[in-house]
Protein backbone atom coordinates (compact mmCIF):
# COMPACT_ATOMS: atom_id res chain seq x y z
CA UNK A 1 0.00 0.00 0.00
CA UNK A 2 0.96 3.50 -0.72
CA UNK A 3 0.74 6.62 1.20
CA UNK A 4 -0.95 9.49 0.81
CA UNK A 5 -2.83 12.82 2.31
CA UNK A 6 -5.25 15.32 1.02
CA UNK A 7 -4.89 18.66 2.10
CA UNK A 8 -7.20 21.83 1.53
CA UNK A 9 -7.14 25.74 2.65
CA UNK A 10 -7.33 23.83 6.88
CA UNK A 11 -4.04 22.59 5.77
CA UNK A 12 -0.45 24.55 5.85
CA UNK A 13 1.15 24.59 2.37
CA UNK A 14 4.61 23.96 3.81
CA UNK A 15 2.88 20.19 5.12
CA UNK A 16 5.02 16.80 5.56
CA UNK A 17 5.59 14.72 2.26
CA UNK A 18 7.95 12.42 4.14
CA UNK A 19 6.60 8.96 3.19
CA UNK A 20 4.24 10.04 0.58
CA UNK A 21 3.81 8.76 -2.89
CA UNK A 22 0.69 11.12 -3.94
CA UNK A 23 -1.15 14.06 -2.45
CA UNK A 24 -4.90 15.76 -3.38
CA UNK A 25 -5.48 18.93 -3.09
CA UNK A 26 -8.62 20.72 -2.93
CA UNK A 27 -8.69 22.82 -5.65
CA UNK A 28 -12.53 24.10 -5.85
CA UNK A 29 -16.10 23.62 -4.47
CA UNK A 30 -19.58 24.67 -6.39
CA UNK A 31 -19.16 27.42 -8.72
CA UNK A 32 -17.36 30.22 -6.58
CA UNK A 33 -14.89 28.55 -4.12
CA UNK A 34 -11.35 27.98 -4.92
CA UNK A 35 -8.54 26.86 -2.30
CA UNK A 36 -6.52 29.70 -1.83
CA UNK A 37 -3.49 27.80 -1.22
CA UNK A 38 -4.09 25.23 -4.32
CA UNK A 39 -0.57 26.86 -5.73
CA UNK A 40 1.17 26.51 -3.08
CA UNK A 41 -0.07 22.58 -1.74
CA UNK A 42 0.45 21.83 -5.33
CA UNK A 43 3.89 22.76 -5.30
CA UNK A 44 4.83 21.23 -2.44
CA UNK A 45 3.34 18.28 -3.69
CA UNK A 46 4.94 18.14 -6.87
CA UNK A 47 8.38 18.82 -5.08
CA UNK A 48 8.74 16.13 -3.64
CA UNK A 49 7.53 14.16 -6.34
CA UNK A 50 4.46 12.80 -5.49
CA UNK A 51 1.71 12.03 -7.81
CA UNK A 52 -0.81 15.04 -7.36
CA UNK A 53 -5.01 14.67 -7.93
CA UNK A 54 -7.06 17.50 -7.45
CA UNK A 55 -10.53 17.43 -5.74
CA UNK A 56 -13.83 19.35 -6.44
CA UNK A 57 -16.76 19.29 -3.51
CA UNK A 58 -20.01 19.09 -5.66
CA UNK A 59 -22.90 20.87 -4.83
CA UNK A 60 -26.22 19.77 -6.12
CA UNK A 61 -26.94 21.21 -8.81
CA UNK A 62 -25.52 23.08 -12.03
CA UNK A 63 -23.71 20.17 -12.81
CA UNK A 64 -22.03 21.42 -16.20
CA UNK A 65 -21.18 24.59 -14.68
CA UNK A 66 -19.54 23.45 -11.80
CA UNK A 67 -17.29 20.41 -13.91
CA UNK A 68 -15.92 23.78 -16.35
CA UNK A 69 -15.19 25.58 -13.22
CA UNK A 70 -13.79 22.57 -11.70
CA UNK A 71 -11.26 21.84 -14.91
CA UNK A 72 -10.65 25.68 -14.90
CA UNK A 73 -9.07 26.21 -11.69
CA UNK A 74 -7.41 22.63 -11.28
CA UNK A 75 -3.82 22.64 -13.00
CA UNK A 76 -3.60 20.61 -15.51
CA UNK A 77 -0.42 17.99 -16.14
CA UNK A 78 -0.52 14.50 -17.35
CA UNK A 79 -0.62 12.26 -14.42
CA UNK A 80 -2.71 14.48 -12.89
CA UNK A 81 -5.86 12.51 -11.18
CA UNK A 82 -9.26 14.64 -10.81
CA UNK A 83 -11.68 13.74 -8.10
CA UNK A 84 -15.21 14.54 -7.25
CA UNK A 85 -15.90 14.68 -3.04
CA UNK A 86 -19.66 13.23 -2.97
CA UNK A 87 -20.64 14.31 0.48
CA UNK A 88 -23.02 16.58 2.63
CA UNK A 89 -23.05 20.34 2.22
CA UNK A 90 -22.87 23.28 4.86
CA UNK A 91 -26.74 23.49 4.07
CA UNK A 92 -27.33 19.71 4.91
CA UNK A 93 -27.65 19.30 0.79
CA UNK A 94 -26.33 16.83 -1.67
CA UNK A 95 -25.48 15.73 -5.04
CA UNK A 96 -28.30 13.44 -6.66
CA UNK A 97 -26.79 10.01 -7.47
CA UNK A 98 -27.45 10.33 -10.78
CA UNK A 99 -26.03 14.71 -10.24
CA UNK A 100 -22.82 13.07 -9.73
CA UNK A 101 -22.89 10.61 -12.47
CA UNK A 102 -23.19 13.66 -14.36
CA UNK A 103 -20.22 15.84 -13.19
CA UNK A 104 -17.88 12.83 -13.62
CA UNK A 105 -18.72 12.25 -17.35
CA UNK A 106 -18.76 15.85 -17.87
CA UNK A 107 -15.25 16.12 -16.37
CA UNK A 108 -13.91 13.29 -18.67
CA UNK A 109 -15.37 14.40 -21.04
CA UNK A 110 -13.82 17.87 -20.50
CA UNK A 111 -9.90 16.21 -19.60
CA UNK A 112 -10.13 12.71 -21.32
CA UNK A 113 -6.80 12.22 -21.32
CA UNK A 114 -7.28 12.55 -16.90
CA UNK A 115 -8.05 9.94 -14.54
CA UNK A 116 -11.39 11.30 -13.11
CA UNK A 117 -12.51 9.06 -9.45
CA UNK A 118 -14.96 9.57 -7.28
CA UNK A 119 -14.33 10.29 -3.52
CA UNK A 120 -17.07 9.15 -0.83
CA UNK A 121 -17.75 7.71 2.39
CA UNK A 122 -18.84 4.21 3.35
CA UNK A 123 -22.29 5.79 4.20
CA UNK A 124 -22.74 7.12 1.01
CA UNK A 125 -21.21 3.79 -1.12
CA UNK A 126 -23.58 1.68 0.56
CA UNK A 127 -26.71 3.89 1.01
CA UNK A 128 -27.16 7.14 -0.94
CA UNK A 129 -24.78 5.51 -4.50
CA UNK A 130 -27.73 3.64 -6.89
CA UNK A 131 -25.33 2.90 -10.05
CA UNK A 132 -21.42 2.32 -8.23
CA UNK A 133 -20.77 4.52 -10.76
CA UNK A 134 -17.05 5.85 -10.00
CA UNK A 135 -15.46 6.59 -13.04
CA UNK A 136 -11.84 5.57 -13.14
CA UNK A 137 -11.90 4.24 -9.43
CA UNK A 138 -13.39 4.60 -6.43
CA UNK A 139 -11.55 6.59 -3.02
CA UNK A 140 -13.47 5.79 -0.17
CA UNK A 141 -13.43 7.54 3.12
CA UNK A 142 -13.40 4.38 6.08
CA UNK A 143 -11.71 5.11 9.57
CA UNK A 144 -10.94 1.51 9.92
CA UNK A 145 -7.77 -0.18 9.54
CA UNK A 146 -5.54 1.51 6.66
CA UNK A 147 -6.29 -0.41 3.36
CA UNK A 148 -9.54 -2.30 4.39
CA UNK A 149 -12.34 -0.39 3.81
CA UNK A 150 -15.68 -2.29 4.94
CA UNK A 151 -16.92 -2.41 1.41
CA UNK A 152 -17.24 -5.04 -1.48
CA UNK A 153 -16.44 -2.81 -3.89
CA UNK A 154 -12.72 -2.26 -5.94
CA UNK A 155 -11.65 0.70 -4.31
CA UNK A 156 -8.12 2.42 -5.59
CA UNK A 157 -8.01 4.53 -2.98
CA UNK A 158 -8.41 4.40 0.89
CA UNK A 159 -8.93 7.37 3.40
CA UNK A 160 -8.99 5.62 6.84
CA UNK A 161 -8.48 8.79 9.40
CA UNK A 162 -8.72 12.32 9.65
CA UNK A 163 -6.82 12.77 12.73
CA UNK A 164 -4.20 14.47 12.69
CA UNK A 165 -5.12 15.23 9.10
CA UNK A 166 -6.46 13.45 6.16
CA UNK A 167 -4.04 10.08 5.63
CA UNK A 168 -5.23 8.10 2.62
CA UNK A 169 -3.26 4.89 1.41
CA UNK A 170 -3.70 3.27 -2.68
CA UNK A 171 -3.82 -0.37 -3.66
CA UNK A 172 -0.86 -0.06 -5.98
CA UNK A 173 1.96 -2.60 -6.10
CA UNK A 174 4.49 1.14 -6.39
CA UNK A 175 4.37 4.09 -6.72
CA UNK A 176 5.45 3.86 -10.62
CA UNK A 177 2.52 1.31 -10.94
CA UNK A 178 0.60 4.21 -9.60
CA UNK A 179 2.03 6.30 -12.38
CA UNK A 180 1.36 4.42 -14.63
CA UNK A 181 -2.40 4.21 -13.87
CA UNK A 182 -2.54 7.85 -13.33
CA UNK A 183 -1.03 8.71 -16.96
CA UNK A 184 -3.50 6.06 -18.55
CA UNK A 185 -6.17 8.52 -18.22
Amino acid sequence: MLRGIDVSSYQSSSYNTDGLSFVFVKATEGRSYVNPKLGAQTKTARDAGCVVGFYHFLWPGNLTAQAEYFVSKAPERAGDILAVDWETTSEGTHASNSEKDRFIKKVKELRPNHRTILYCNRHYWLTVDTTSYAGDGLWVADYVTAGKPRIQAKWRFHQYTDDPLDKNVADFSSKAALKEWAQGG
